[in-house]
């Protein structure tokens, strides 16, 4: 069976995720000075411990109300933490919140993962996101690509499940029944969509489940559909494979 659609979970699959910078803290209280004109009412930590409870809160209720994995809109999250959030202007929020979120992690774009991108499109495939993730996700994302001459206008848009924009998240076996249905108004079958994904429970496990084909990225090779961009090249070398 002929591969025509690839989708990409982000995080651990084309990002790698490494740890915060070393100087986050300094970096936190540069921020809060730079926007609120003062010293941050919270440190670093006691910022993440204050968003962590209006998570827990609003993922109790979405729970509450049915939704087994239920996802968070973060703008909304820090604007309830931070109160002067509000007497910034949009562009000022947005950076806000992205430059925070770099001292959480830091993210590069997956060696390799380019080329895979640039040989699938070239082959004709159409290519998705299924990511958990929030608006800053899009924004390191949109940087990443940037790094090796790409744009996100190479994944399909009606191919891209962003959590935040959904409010539900991976596992939950309605996002790849989503991605299917869309897929099948392209005239694409299941068999014929790949999930590239890093974890079993978030991206293989469900979308097998959804009868696609699938690829767990490693940084190793493996005997099975498990292994290194280079591997996946080659497993995918034009003619698109059937396997």
């Amino acid at each position: 069976m002929r591969i025509r659609a690839v989708i990409f979970d982000i995080y651990g699959t084309l990002l790698e995720v490494a740890p915060p910078p070393a100087d986050a803290e300094a970096r936190w209280n540069g921020l809060w000075r730079e926007h609120f004109s003062a010293e941050p009412r919270l440190s670093l930590a006691e910022f993440a411990a204050a968003c962590e409870q209006v998570v827990a809160r609003d993922h109790a209720a979405a729970r509450a109300a049915g939704i087994e994995f239920p996802e968070i809109y973060w703008p909304d999250v820090v604007a309830e933490t931070v109160s002067g959030l509000a007497s910034l202007s949009g562009p000022q929020r947005d950076e806000f919140m992205f430059r925070h979120a770099q001292l959480l992690h830091t993210v590069r774009f997956a060696a390799g993962a380019a080329g895979t991108l640039r040989q699938l499109a070239r082959d004709g495939c159409l290519l998705g996101l299924a990511s958990n993730c929030q608006p800053y996700t899009v924004r390191e994302l949109d940087l990443a690509l940037a790094s090796a001459g790409l744009a996100r206008d190479i994944f399909t848009p009606a191919l891209c499940f962003r959590s935040f924009e959904h409010g539900f998240s991976k596992p939950d076996p309605h996002v790849f029944r989503l991605l299917t249905v869309r897929l099948r108004t392209l005239g694409i079958s299941p068999a014929e969509t790949l999930m590239v994904g890093d974890r079993l429970e978030n991206d293989i496990e469900p979308a097998r489940a959804q009868g696609w084909q699938t690829w767990r990225s490693a940084s190793v090779t493996d005997a099975g559909r498990v292994g290194n961009w280079q591997a996946l090249r080659e497993w995918l070398q034009p003619p698109l494979a059937t396997k």
